[in-house]
């Protein structure tokens, strides 16, 4: 009954999750639909003040357009994938690994249609370095860039220690951010579409999170090792 109570539990907090960063995604795509003025003239004045220095200098075009072939959502997808084939062959992380790339895979698909309900088109930018497909809104690269930062780290934290966490953190939020700064240098989105991409990847990820991980039982109590016999090995990673 208690186990009954505590999923259900965290079930709820993950559908609030969800809604602490979906509603202001929402509020946003609603923002850029209709054109809020002040909103569009501070994406506009960001495109002009970010863009020029990937038209003229060669050094840093070449390593944002590296950076946007590199995360591309089917190769940051495919990578997610292979992961998880790890995890579980290598580590019996079997329905952890499962979960990472069915929220992946949500993500991406939900991601492209929310694209095409909001059709907001894509910045207009003169002698523009790289022209990207598609509506703007909210940024692909973002979004699934937060989804497989998060959902990597979910699937890997039983794995890792204090310090390899703390370094896992850091690393996520830095590479979300590097490349919400490409898209916006390149010209391929305005900075409301990276934000919007940040809060629906974090809105998908964090409730699916919170949701797999309150639909197991807890995990079983581990055994006092014997005084005489005290255990060395480490131990197993556990999944909820």
């Amino acid at each position: 009954m208690k186990a009954t109570v505590s999923r259900r539990r965290r079930l709820l907090r993950a559908v609030g999750l969800s809604l602490a960063f979906s509603v202001p995604a929402a509020v946003l795509a609603f923002v850029v639909r209709v054109g809020v003025p002040d909103v569009i003239r501070l994406d506009d004045a960001a495109i002009r003040t970010m863009t020029p220095l990937a038209q003229t200098d060669a050094t840093v075009r070449s390593v944002l357009l590296a950076g946007q072939a590199a995360f591309q959502p089917p190769w940051v997808n495919l990578v997610v994938a292979l992961v998880c084939v790890w995890a579980w062959r290598r580590r019996g992380l079997g329905t952890r690994a499962l979960w990472a790339i069915v929220t992946v895979l949500l993500g991406w698909g939900l991601s492209n249609a929310v694209k095409a309900l909001v059709g907001r088109a894509r910045p207009v930018v003169e002698h523009a370095v790289d022209h990207a497909p598609g509506y703007s809104f909210p940024s692909g690269h973002a979004t699934n860039t937060t989804v497989a930062a998060v959902v990597l780290l979910v699937l890997l934290w039983p794995l890792l220690r204090r310090r390899g966490r703390a370094t896992g953190v850091v690393l996520a939020v830095a590479v979300a951010l590097l490349i919400g700064l490409d898209r916006v240098m390149l010209g391929a989105h305005f900075p409301s579409d990276v934000l919007g991409g940040y809060l629906f990847g974090a809105a998908v990820a964090a409730g699916s999170a919170l949701g797999y991980l309150g639909r197991g039982p807890a995990a079983p109590a581990r055994p006092t090792p014997s005084v005489d016999r005290p255990s060395t090995a480490p131990p197993s990673p556990k999944e909820p």
